[in-house]
């Protein structure tokens, strides 16, 4: 499964929370995306150069390297929150109630896990960087940025995992087919007209039929 998935929201805390979060997850995937663009200046300017007057720009591939850490990784917590990442979900699709939210728990938990495990692991490689002045080969950029912008970008995805779990642990633990912050499995057809939505700028109904605590009412 790949695309963007239905993400509810409430006056709750925990959905409170989850927008001030996706507006730095959206920032930083913003960066992501100004990078990319620049790199594509970058490129074309270089191939440029070099066709018309020989002369490409000093050190390119070293700062194609270094920027590779910035696309890569600025909108990995942008793209969990929305349930973007790529992943099997033939059967979960299959869930209904607690047993897909313990599903959900259960995977977001070992998710939580490795990435802490790759924070501490970056945040090493980042500190042995800085402490050394590694630099690229070429024109001796220093290569700490673009290993400290993992270990952030790592952290703020750890962020996210948290949320998820307290989203996923609040619907197991009350029950409801919609919960708040989480990002919801659709069937096909929800997912075809949301894509619809996106590219014909039209307003789709495509919310699911919500069976909620008494506390709160979901809202898209």
């Amino acid at each position: 499964m790949a695309g963007s998935l239905l993400v509810l929201q409430d006056d709750t805390l925990l959905s409170r929370i989850d927008r001030q979060v996706y507006r730095l997850e959206s920032l930083l995937t913003l960066l992501g995306g100004i990078v990319i663009f620049l790199l594509v200046l970058l490129a074309t300017t270089n191939v440029l150069g070099r066709w018309i007057f020989d002369l490409p720009i000093s050190g390119y591939v070293d700062w194609i390297e270094q920027a590779m850490a910035f696309i890569a990784f600025l909108g990995v917590a942008y793209t969990q929150r929305d349930g973007g990442h790529i992943r099997m979900d033939i059967l979960v699709r299959h869930l209904h109630g607690r047993w897909l939210w313990f599903t959900e728990l259960l995977s977001t938990l070992l998710m939580l896990l490795v990435t802490l495990v790759l924070i501490y692991g970056s945040f090493l490689h980042f500190r042995r960087a800085w402490q050394n002045g590694d630099s690229s080969i070429d024109i001796d950029l220093p290569v700490w940025p673009s290993k400290l912008v993992v270990t952030v970008a790592l952290t703020i995805l750890a962020l996210r995992l948290l949320l998820q779990v307290w989203g996923y642990l609040r619907a197991l633990l009350q029950g409801g087919d919609c919960p708040v912050a989480v990002p919801l499995v659709e069937d096909p057809a929800t997912l075809a007209a949301q894509e619809a939505q996106s590219v014909l700028g039209e307003e789709l109904d495509v919310s699911p039929h919500c069976d909620t605590p008494s506390d709160g009412a979901p809202r898209s």
